[in-house]
């Protein structure tokens, strides 16, 4: 195996990082109470910092797919959302090479107030896409969100299985570098979630990347080669997908 330095630049690159929240126990919300507090000399504000995740490391390749896996809160969501850009570290550095598509949860970056159309006109902002790269794709986008007229409704009167059609469809029509996906095939009917798996294996034999939280062992053992065990914030193993998952299911069991 090659060291390191010899490996070619990353898709995504995490460097020891760490992120915790704060817990509030006490939050002073008057200014009368913050006079009183202040004068017998009393925090105006109780808090104490909660670590969902601590000393993450993660180097992903070009056209590499990663899994991370773990019991609820163990710290893959928020891993996938520092690497979305949606999280700032509080310590340690994120890096990534290309243009990230991320359903993270499905319709977070909907505007709710703003039809199907335009809210797609405003991804394909934030993404980078011309108007004309995005009027090439968006019969594509509509047509396999399957919603019909409804792309011409305001996004607060769709259903969830709605939501979950376009925010799926508008993440792999993009064509980005770097898909992230938590649990987005947990959604919407068997049909639907055929036509994703299928386009996730078009997407994977292109040999784009990919970085993947899901439960489903099936879904990560078929588009991921490598997995990251994640619990209490920490990484307990890392390697090949197939030993990582067997090790984590047979702790759960």
């Amino acid at each position: 195996m090659r060291s390191p330095e010899l490996l070619p630049d990353p898709a995504v690159l995490c460097r020891d990082v760490s992120k915790h929240f704060y817990l509030y126990s006490h939050r002073t919300t008057s200014l009368r109470e913050w006079f009183i507090r202040t004068a017998l000399r009393r925090p105006t504000t109780v808090r104490r910092a909660e670590f969902s995740l601590r000393g993450f490391n993660l180097r992903v390749g070009r056209g590499e797919a990663v899994a991370l896996i773990g019991p609820n809160g163990g710290g893959k969501s928020t891993a996938l959302r520092l690497i979305a850009g949606i999280y700032t570290p509080t310590s340690g550095t994120v890096e990534t090479s290309g243009r990230i598509a991320a359903v993270i949860e499905l319709g977070a970056g909907f505007n709710t107030d703003l039809t199907g159309a335009e809210n797609l006109d405003l991804y394909g902002a934030i993404m980078g896409l011309s108007r004309a790269q995005l009027t090439k794709r968006f019969r594509e986008i509509v047509e396999f969100a399957g919603i019909g007229e409804f792309i011409d409704m305001p996004v607060k009167y769709y259903s969830s299985g709605m939501v979950a059609r376009l925010a799926f469809s508008v993440a792999v029509n993009v064509q980005p570098d770097i898909l992230l996906l938590d649990e987005v095939l947990a959604v919407g009917d068997q049909s639907f979630q055929e036509k994703c798996l299928d386009r996730l294996r078009a997407y994977r034999s292109k040999g784009c990347t990919m970085v993947v939280v899901s439960h489903n062992a099936d879904i990560v053992r078929e588009f991921c080669s490598r997995a990251v065990w994640l619990d209490g914030g920490e990484t307990l193993m890392e390697g090949e997908v197939n030993a990582v998952l067997d090790a984590y299911l047979a702790g759960t069991r």
